[in-house]
């Protein structure tokens, strides 16, 4: 039997703006989601899948948004409807799964109040009763210990429990369509590949409709029937998992499939939208005896830096009747980085990956071991000796927005910690050095004016990785800088780490929960669990034959496409 439509969008277009100026966003796009389906939006930011999401759940601003053409849900035009009419429908019929939980949650009421405060606004169900359903609905998307869970704040828990809570609040009271919009975005693999089964798994016990936004075609091939490509605004293709990506039509959808990094060859540059629309890509695979030759005096010298039997334990106070608890987050690690190399650092979140970092950088102090830096320990230095090595060893941070001052310029940010670590004589001779700069990172002069707000995710990384090789490095840590990223931008950003890295000589560390990142940018692979090193080897060898159940794990929950 043919399915019926749930959802119809006809001739939808979208701008910004007032009655005098406005900026159209979405242009004219159609499309339909049939019952008990899984659909999947793909694109880049900006490309207008969240747009589109917020138009269907009402929830775009009244004052500043323009919307013509018709969203017929259940046979009624839902842009017609009152905000009060619209109401019964958002959270009970139509519901969304934001991309960032901690944002989503009120970070003042604990989970299980959030989740049952939806059963009582929309459902007749008393305090009691929605507890109990809260609990049932916990235990449904896989939440453990649901009664602690129902008493706990959102930051007491992890990043993958926050958007089962997000799960259970969405599907709370049955809807008919459920829009998950970048639901896994910088969660690790793993976790990812948990969130992706339980939305499969409650889709096929309830059939809801699901739309699955995202800007990977991998991850989105895991769970739809079908897939919509948006750019700038148009549906550029449609069709089944399998015509996209077997046989995909738009050259913007083959640019999507290319720029993500694969697991079984090793490119020496990942291909971009940018340089796949002007022929410039050219295609190189880099073999292991390549790698070799090219590594062969890297690995004879004395290492850069060398991590000995070092540990970082944190502990709980204890109270009256309980014990104090200790939380091993780094246990007893010991391995050694080369000048020149890229040392990859995986691991699920928690394993103390990023803990090892800052204890690296100085900023956490080791509990147990010694960290040479060319032959000095850096946990014996005094606080005014670490400080004159902070230029030499530089972090570039996940999230380059929470690390820009959003009320000073790009360039003041730039120049600031140079003028600090005395790099260049005057403020004018610092300014040209911070402007060209920004060119060798892929932007240009204007950007000394801007402001981190007016910039976009990988522009704002760009800026990051500037304020890093200002102040000339010899070994930066990035600690999952691209997590967040398109698969398209994350692209050039990879490749421009990979440029510098031979333009200034840096050595890395690359710490990131995406091992197909990982494999295209490490020489050596280092795979933690639980703060100890489960593996340590050659990056091609450990992809090509892990000796550890736990490496296999993290490699199978790699979203592979078809």
């Amino acid at each position: 039997m043919a399915k019926e439509n749930l959802l119809t969008v006809k001739d939808l277009s979208i701008s910004f703006g007032n009655k005098k100026q406005k900026v159209e966003v979405i242009h004219d796009i159609s499309f339909k989601i049939s019952e008990n389906e899984i659909v999947g939006i793909v694109g880049e930011s900006g490309s207008g899948k969240s747009v589109t999401s917020l138009a269907i759940m009402g929830l775009l601003p009244k004052k500043t948004s323009f919307i013509e053409g018709r969203l017929t849900f259940q046979e009624k035009n839902i842009l017609t409807l009152k905000e009060k009419e619209f109401q019964k429908i958002r959270g009970n019929e139509i519901s969304m799964i934001f991309q960032e939980p901690m944002s989503a949650l009120n970070p003042s009421l604990s989970c299980g109040f959030q989740v049952a405060e939806i059963l009582r606004n929309h459902t007749s169900l008393a305090a009691s009763e929605a507890k109990k359903e809260t609990l049932q609905l916990f235990e449904k998307v896989k939440l453990p210990r649901p009664k602690e869970i129902y008493k706990s704040y959102p930051h007491q828990i992890s990043g993958g429990q926050m958007q089962r809570v997000m799960i259970a609040m969405a599907i709370a009271c049955k809807p008919k369509l459920l829009i998950a919009d970048e639901p896994t975005t910088a969660l690790d693999v793993t976790v990812q590949k948990e969130i992706l089964q339980l939305l499969k798994e409650l889709q096929q016990e309830t059939g809801m409709s699901l739309i699955f936004i995202s800007h990977d075609l991998s991850l989105v091939s895991e769970i739809v029937d079908r897939v919509l490509v948006m750019y700038k605004g148009e549906v550029v293709e449609e069709g089944t998992v399998s015509q996209i990506f077997k046989h995909p039509k738009a050259d913007y959808t083959r640019a999507l499939l290319a720029s993500r990094p694969t697991l079984d060859e090793r490119l020496e540059q990942l291909p971009t939208i940018a340089s796949l629309a002007d022929g410039t890509f050219t295609k190189n695979v880099v073999t292991p005896s390549q790698r070799a030759f090219q590594h062969k005096k890297i690995y004879t010298q004395e290492p850069l830096l060398k991590v000995m039997n070092v540990s970082k334990e944190y502990y709980s106070k204890g109270g009256l009747f309980t014990k104090k608890h200790t939380v091993h987050a780094v246990n007893d690690v010991s391995f050694s980085v080369f000048e020149g190399e890229t040392l990859g650092l995986v691991g699920e979140s928690g394993c103390g990956k990023s803990t090892l970092g800052k204890t690296i950088l100085q900023l956490e102090k080791a509990t147990a071991g010694a960290i040479y830096y060319r032959g000095k320990d850096l946990t014996k230095l005094s606080k005014a000796e670490i400080r004159r090595l902070r230029k030499e060893i530089q972090l570039i941070f996940q999230d380059p927005y929470s690390s820009l001052n959003p009320r000073t310029p790009i360039g003041e940010a730039l120049m600031e910690p140079m003028e600090v670590h005395s790099i260049e004589t005057s403020a004018r001779k610092r300014k040209k050095r911070v402007q060209e700069l920004l060119i060798r990172v892929g932007l240009d002069k204007t950007y000394f004016n801007r402001y981190p707000h007016e910039l976009s995710g990988g522009q704002r990384q760009r800026v990051g990785i500037a304020r890093t090789i200002a102040m000339e490095p010899k070994l930066v840590i990035c600690d999952e800088s691209v997590s967040a990223l398109d698969i398209s931008v994350q692209a050039q950003v990879l490749n421009l780490l990979n440029e510098l890295k031979e333009d200034f000589g840096f050595t890395y560390i690359f710490i990131s929960h995406d091992l197909a990142v990982v494999k295209f940018m490490a020489d050596q692979l280092l795979v933690m669990n639980q703060g100890k090193i489960e593996e340590l080897g050659d990056a091609d060898e450990i992809y090509a034959n892990p000796t550890k159940e736990y490496t296999q794990k993290l490699i199978d929950a790699i979203p592979k496409g078809i």
